[in-house]
């Protein structure tokens, strides 16, 4: 007998129900459909991992080594004891969608995925369902009974080994306090596999790397998060070259709620998804998170529009209490010709008029408003205004029935505080309900994205971010925030929409550093379906008429994105389609000015056109404009500030 056939016959023995020889190190390969990536599982003394490989050429490279799997629930361990039973598939995976905001319109991705199964000492059957995608790799834990069987998920066993000697853009936990954890503290710029989170939380995702080489580039994160389980992160410091996954701590969200899920069998975890490429390029161009998650709920989608929006609270925190004011802020919008105006936080108490004022105002001026929502519940103690309204979900239906009936639009709902399963379970049962009554929603002080916008793309965006509203709060933003913005289209806003609330060329508590080109860049490099316009009306009133008119024409909803330039914290340019323009946006994440050559070929289907921009002119507080015809080997050449930044648009030939 060959050495094939004693390896098939082993795995019918196994299949069959007898041991499978613990001593012997066993391996299973995925392979991907275009053959550049590769998972392999392993079982070893009873213990399960996985490794992830990329291909470059002809070389084979260890994207993530043997990185630990498996879970403890309630009634039995699935990390060690376990046995080989058999595996299902091979099988080819196809993914083809729309989606109505986010990188591009139309998404596609293939994998090949092989569910393995294991057998504890108890005789409880684990699935591990793992996919090689053409650009990234996934895997999911699967239980798949006795049916109704309830259990707790105790302990989550997986860990990521990064390679040796990797590079780490990742950012801590937050810390326990009134208004986290939110996913908002700052981005480690390039970090060793030996860092340790300062804040003792652990590690949010998601977490870029690279090699020491910088020739294999990858992005660890979840999705497909469902209602019953957790928001994970890594472990503060990694073991043995590990980095674990760890489950919320007990004391956030006002230490409501048990970190530890209770599930009831059958079951599926989130996938852990790790999207590769040869550049931090691919992170910002896969729609890998999107892809493993669940397809639209929604029938009609029609209602769902993307936008821009103007919003008072960051240059007037009082504003959203003043009717005037607001109406000051749609006559902007209309102004504009952006589609929203929010009002922010307690328009319940609002003086000088009322909110039904305002909506009847805006309708005759034809923008449509947004409002603003506290979700708690018991989960915080935040006194903003409306409160108690998200949380029970009778109350949060009569609330968007009236929403409806007003004619408002969407709603931005805040303060969650928790990666805790029943706030996990709050997020899905607001995007649930609002479908129902057509309203778009956005979170804010909440946890990251996870592909929920597939599934509900009424989801427009999320914070998740320490963005814009910190140039208000921390006196240590604007020495930060130039790298940080370079750092955020590789990291948070690669695997969801985000809410930063751009554009701010006036000055908060803390002055900023980065360039008027920079801020303008920042309406086009950062994603969002919805885009929170910060600054005052007579802040874009003041704009020379070139920025004015990127600021009217700009979409927020894009058919394709490019890569054309970057590195983490360095600096970054990123191209966005819409119809047949190219938007062009960059910006520099460093003290020194420098002149960049861009290769617009690479935007494909023929370059000819005229190429209109707005840079910075001869100090950071004042604007330059220029156009020209792009020539044929689509070269570009454009000097930029020390902080600074541009925004560019390429408008085609005529037919």
């Amino acid at each position: 007998m060959n050495f094939g056939m004693k390896y098939r016959a082993a795995i019918l023995l196994a299949a069959a129900g007898l041991a499978f020889p613990a001593a012997r190190a066993e391996q299973w390969r995925v392979v991907s459909p275009n053959r550049r990536v590769i998972v392999a599982v392993e079982l070893s003394g009873g213990e399960p991992a996985f490794r992830v490989y990329l291909r470059k050429g002809d070389k084979l490279r260890e994207a993530l080594g043997r990185s630990p799997l498996g879970l403890v629930r309630s009634d039995g361990s699935f990390g060690n004891g376990l046995r080989f039973v058999g595996r299902l598939g091979p099988r080819r995976v196809e993914t083809r969608y729309e989606m109505p905001h986010g990188k591009r319109r139309e998404c596609r991705n293939a994998a090949n995925e092989s569910v393995f199964i294991f057998k504890n000492p108890d005789g409880l059957v684990m699935e591990l369902a793992a996919r090689a995608y053409d650009d990234g790799a996934a895997f999911q834990y699967r239980f798949p009974g006795p049916k109704g069987k309830d259990a707790r998920i105790l302990k989550e066993l997986t860990g990521f080994a990064f390679p040796k000697g990797a590079r780490l853009w990742m950012h801590p936990a937050d810390r326990i306090a009134t208004y986290s954890p939110a996913y908002e503290t700052y981005y480690e710029d390039g970090a060793g596999v030996d860092a340790v989170s300062p804040t003792g939380q652990g590690w949010s995702f998601p977490v870029l790397f690279c090699d020491e080489e910088g020739a294999v580039w990858g992005l660890v994160t979840e999705a497909a998060l469902p209602s019953d389980s957790f928001g994970a992160r890594l472990a503060s410091r990694a073991e043995n070259g590990v980095f674990r996954i760890r489950l919320p701590d007990p004391a956030e969200g006002n230490g409501y709620g048990e970190p530890e899920p209770r599930v009831t069998l059958p079951w599926r975890s989130a996938w852990r998804v790790v999207i590769l490429g040869d550049s931090p390029g691919a992170m910002v161009e896969s729609t890998l998170v999107t892809d493993v998650a669940p397809p639209c709920a929604l029938k009609d989608v029609s209602w769902i529009r993307p936008g821009r929006v103007a919003w008072s609270w960051w240059s007037d925190a009082a504003s959203p209490r003043d009717a005037e004011k607001q109406k000051a802020f749609v006559d902007l919008a209309a102004e504009m010709g952006w589609e929203y105006v929010l009002v922010d936080a307690n328009w319940t108490i609002m003086e000088r008029g009322n909110v039904r004022e305002v909506i009847d105002y805006a309708k005759r001026k034809g923008v449509s408003v947004l409002l603003w929502y506290n979700s708690g519940g018991p989960h915080n103690v935040v006194t903003e205004k409306p409160r108690g309204n998200m949380f029970f979900r009778p109350v949060r239906r009569y609330e968007m029935e009236m929403l409806r009936r007003w004619g408002v639009k969407g709603v931005k709902v805040d303060f969650f505080q928790s990666d805790k399963p029943p706030i996990i379970a709050l997020y899905r049962a607001i995007l649930e309900d609002a479908k129902d009554f057509h309203l778009m929603v956005n979170f804010h002080g909440c946890t990251l994205p996870r592909g929920w916008e597939r599934t509900y793309p009424h989801l427009m965006s999320m914070e998740a971010v320490r963005g814009e509203e910190c140039y208000i709060f921390d006196s240590k933003y604007p020495d930060r925030a130039p790298v940080q913005n370079a750092i955020l289209p590789f990291t948070r806003n690669a695997v969801g929409p985000m809410d930063y609330t751009p554009c701010g060329f006036s000055d908060n508590r803390h002055p900023h550093k980065t360039t008027f080109g920079h801020e303008l860049a920042l309406a086009v490099l950062f994603e969002s379906g919805w885009i929170h316009f910060c600054d005052s009306v007579e802040s874009y009133r003041r704009l020379p008429a070139p920025a004015k008119a990127l600021l009217r024409e700009a979409p927020a909803a894009w058919d394709d994105t490019r890569f054309l330039a970057g590195y983490p914290g360095r600096r970054v340019v990123l191209a966005r389609r819409s119809g047949k323009k190219w938007w062009i946006a960059g910006v520099n994440g460093r003290p020194r000015g420098a002149v960049w050559e861009l290769d617009l070929s690479r935007l494909g289907g023929g370059i000819g056109g005229t190429l209109r921009w707005v840079t910075d002119g001869e100090g950071p507080r004042r604007l330059t404009a220029g156009n020209r015809r792009v020539g044929a080997d689509g070269l570009w050449r454009i000097g930029v500030r020390p902080y600074g930044g541009f925004l560019a648009v390429l408008e085609p030939d005529r037919d």
